[in-house]
């Protein structure tokens, strides 16, 4: 009768550990996989002078300043370009958290331009694997400089041809977190200014490449470069090229940095950047993000 009771305990408990088991598994295969989007590709809404895939959230500001020192080749007599600066204040807003709209002005020109950024596809794996993360930027800019307009048969009395002043940035961010230190990312762009000196083109072709290596918790080594179409032997434009570190530092992101381009606008830095790294022709520069939380985000 003992062997019959022990026979009939090692039955029920082994049926009981089965059926748990496989209450398990029903339960397992009931819960789907989520997706789990990838985040913080790069700290900024920029990676130095270009934008980066990121954006604001809904109800998020950005304020951020933009500086430029003088060239570093200038000469004790400037300080090596310390005594001299350019500046450009920034405002980005998300209006949710696929579209952030931007408006800046600054000294170089006396600019005036605003953005918008769409957030296309978002790298993610899980349930959902997408590889890379997509944005489209665009730009219009227009400068107020007087005497910005003195070329061959243009008129600059006061503002009598305005459509000239202007030029348009598009943009296609393309980039990839590898992993928790390494980002990269690619930048299709197409910039088409309104009026040029003679002998140059109006539409310039460039394709970006640019990078963030965060090397300690918080400070990352950044880089930027831009290959483009109006460089030629016999103009005085160079490849925009950008070296620095970002730093966090709570609520701001802070970008130390140098570059041979000192202007801060798409189609500035793009088309019109004379520095030249081989004879010291290098600005350094800074630029400062503050996020505010205007409203709640979803």
């Amino acid at each position: 009768m003992k062997n019959l009771y022990l026979i009939i305990a090692l039955v029920f408990f082994s049926l009981q550990s089965y059926s748990q088991d496989d209450l398990m598994d029903i339960l397992d295969d009931e819960v789907e996989e989520e997706i789990e989007y990838i985040i913080a590709t790069f700290k900024s809404t920029r990676i130095i002078n270009g934008h980066s895939i990121e954006r604001m959230k809904k109800g998020q500001l950005d304020f951020r300043i933009n500086h430029r020192f003088g060239q570093l080749n200038s000469g004790g007599y400037e300080l090596w370009g310390l005594d001299n600066a350019l500046i450009n204040l920034s405002f980005e807003y998300g209006i949710n958290d696929r579209i952030m709209i931007g408006f800046r002005r600054g000294t170089n020109n006396k600019v005036y331009d605003g953005s918008v950024k769409f957030s296309l596809l978002r790298q993610s794996k899980g349930k959902r694997v997408m590889p890379v993360s997509v944005s489209y930027f665009s730009d219009m800019s227009f400068k107020t400089q007087r005497g910005y307009l003195d070329l061959p048969n243009i008129s600059d009395a006061g503002f009598d041809i305005n459509q000239h002043r202007l030029a348009f940035t598009h943009q296609l961010l393309i980039a990839r977190k590898f992993n928790d230190k390494l980002s990269l990312q690619l930048s299709p762009s197409f910039v088409h200014r309104n009026i040029v000196a003679p002998g140059e083109n109006n539409d310039i072709y460039a394709l970006g490449i640019g990078g963030r290596y965060k090397f300690i918790r918080r400070v990352a080594f950044t880089f930027e470069y831009f290959y483009t179409n109006n460089v030629t032997a016999d103009n005085i434009y160079h490849y925009p090229l950008a070296i620095g570190f970002d730093i966090e530092t709570g609520g701001h992101v802070f970008q130390l940095f140098v570059t041979n381009s000192r202007a801060m606008v798409e189609d500035g830095f793009l088309g019109e950047t004379t520095g030249n790294w081989l004879d010291g022709g290098l600005y350094f520069g800074f630029n400062m993000s503050r996020v505010f939380a205007l409203a709640g985000s979803e």
